[in-house]
């Protein structure tokens, strides 16, 4: 009788866990390509609204200067409820972002 007591409490306690989507997410799409010194390019998805992707390759900017130019973006949803994006860009010019809610210069 003490086992089925105790079996059922676990059984409660383990159902009585609030869900919490952060932590419990699950992959939804996953892809990954990595080319070696080429370059690279990956994307993913989970199940709590967070995405992105990037890719880069290896461009040439003289006779001894080789460098990876990258771009992407990723996407998650806020607390409030709204998905927020980020567009970004890595290249010869340095790192620039970009999203409808980060505020300009």
């Amino acid at each position: 009788m003490k086992v089925i007591i105790v079996f059922a409490a676990v059984v409660a306690l383990a159902l009585a866990k609030p869900y919490d989507p952060s932590r419990d997410a699950t992959i939804l799409r996953y892809e990954n390509d990595n080319i070696g010194v080429d370059g690279y390019k990956y994307a993913y998805e989970t199940s709590d609204g967070q995405n992105a992707y990037a890719q880069g390759e290896l461009k040439n900017f003289g006779p001894e200067t080789n460098a990876v130019v990258s771009q992407g973006s990723f996407s998650f949803v806020g607390e409030d409820g709204v998905t927020y994006t980020i567009n970004w860009v890595a290249d010869e010019n340095g790192f620039r972002a970009d999203g409808a809610h980060v505020p300009t210069a």
